[in-house]
């Protein structure tokens, strides 16, 4: 039998595997296990399994410093500070805290990435709902998993997946990213708004929230994560406009950070570490080499040369066909890696600005249907794991079936 037919079966059962979770495993259980399969059919050689997990490194230390960030942010009290001050501003108001998550949520996805705001945002958000006495704090959380899809083009460094995409060295200046990507931003951010409220307004008018909510004090090392997650934000923000790597500046801040509060309040980092899902690293590791297997099949080529007969044709067509495609293709594998594979055929196509902006467009926004669909939607299901709150394949596909809609 040809080995593309056994690269193709072992991709779709991984994806599968990721999405639906058989047996209640792991997502990373599934994506190791491809990744395996494929090294143990001779697929790929070890070198070749090894050239797909390196091509994640980027993304694994950016991984790593947000988490870190996050969990000395939660464990230090600074979530339960600003899940203090968002309820009062909300003055009981369900939709106006509805209102000013998705708000503070936009702010965290174009400054830190939508992976911040599903590692960052969703526990400071179920905080506020605990501090307000939210029966249901679904709605709330909901905000962070779609408007880290929504705002994940604003910036290039909203996305890692924007970095991915354009690894061939021709990263857009920020005042050319502005000028395509701006009013796009503007009005994925708008109409997922109005969507998501829609879904929502029912839930949220039967809420009453508490008023009267103590705020505690702002300790020294919850004020020393505060800044650190501030510094990131302005370290990633000059790495993007220098055309860097984000993944070792991140890597960085987050570990002299953690490495400071640690220090102050006298304590070890063995907590800290067991505390990070370290599981979404072998996770993103088996998604990249499965997706350098199906390079190996040519198949990259093949989608290129047919992205540039659609753009000398029309590139209007074009423009549609390869960001539905796109946007189709990272709810089965994950945009992440359906990043890199589109990324591959564009370069090769030698398209122009506004074909590139498609798929980006399409890796970025598209994955509103599956809960494996985005890195960032996997992040925020660990973190709703974490505070036992699940949310199922189907019922996660009929609310991003009514907003992508």
């Amino acid at each position: 039998m040809n080995p593309s037919v056994y690269t193709f079966a072992i991709a779709a059962a991984t994806a599968a595997g990721v999405v639906v979770r058989p047996f209640r495993l792991p997502e990373a259980i599934w994506a190791v296990a491809g990744a395996g399969l494929i090294l143990a059919l001779g697929i790929l050689t070890p070198e070749e399994v090894w050239t797909g997990v390196t091509k994640g490194t980027d993304v694994y230390l950016f991984l790593i410093g947000m988490m870190l960030l996050s969990e000395l942010a939660r464990k230090e009290g600074l979530f339960g500070w600003v899940a203090a001050i968002a309820t009062s501003c909300a003055d009981g108001s369900a939709k106006k805290l509805f209102f000013l998550v998705y708000g503070v949520g936009i702010i965290v996805t174009a400054l830190l990435s939508n992976d911040a705001t599903a590692v960052v945002l969703t526990p400071a958000v179920y905080a506020a709902c605990r501090a307000a006495k939210v029966d249901n704090p679904l709605p709330y959380l909901l905000i962070c998993a779609f408007i880290a899809n929504a705002a994940s083009f604003v910036l290039p460094i909203s996305n890692p997946a924007n970095l991915v995409i354009f690894a061939g060295g021709e990263m857009p200046s920020l005042g050319r990213w502005m000028t395509t990507f701006l009013a796009p931003s503007i009005g994925a951010i708008i109409t997922t708004f109005v969507a998501l409220y829609l879904t929502q307004r029912k839930a949220l008018s039967c809420e009453t929230l508490a008023i009267d909510i103590p705020r505690p004090d702002l300790s020294l090392p919850a004020l020393v994560a505060g800044a650190g997650l501030v510094i990131t934000a302005i370290v990633l923000l000059g790495a993007s406009c220098a055309h860097l790597d984000l993944g070792i500046p991140t890597f960085i801040a987050g570990t002299i950070t953690t490495l400071i509060v640690l220090s102050v309040v006298r304590q070890s980092p063995i907590h800290i570490i067991r505390e990070i899902s370290w599981s979404v690293i072998p996770l993103v590791a088996g998604l990249f080499v499965v997706v350098e297997a199906i390079n190996q099949t040519g198949v990259t080529a093949m989608l290129a040369q047919t992205l540039q007969t659609l753009s000398a044709h029309s590139e209007t067509r074009a423009i549609a066909v390869a960001g539905v495609s796109v946007a189709l293709l990272s709810n089965v594998v994950n945009n992440l890696p359906a990043g890199l594979f589109a990324g591959s055929a564009v370069g090769l196509a030698h398209v122009s600005d506004r074909v590139a902006g498609a798929v980006l467009i399409g890796v970025d926004l598209g994955p509103n249907l599956s809960v494996t669909g985005s890195l960032a939607t996997i992040l925020w299901l660990a973190a709703l794991r974490r505070e036992g709150v699940h949310v199922s394949a189907l019922s996660f596909l009929k609310i991003g079936c009514f907003v992508s809609g």
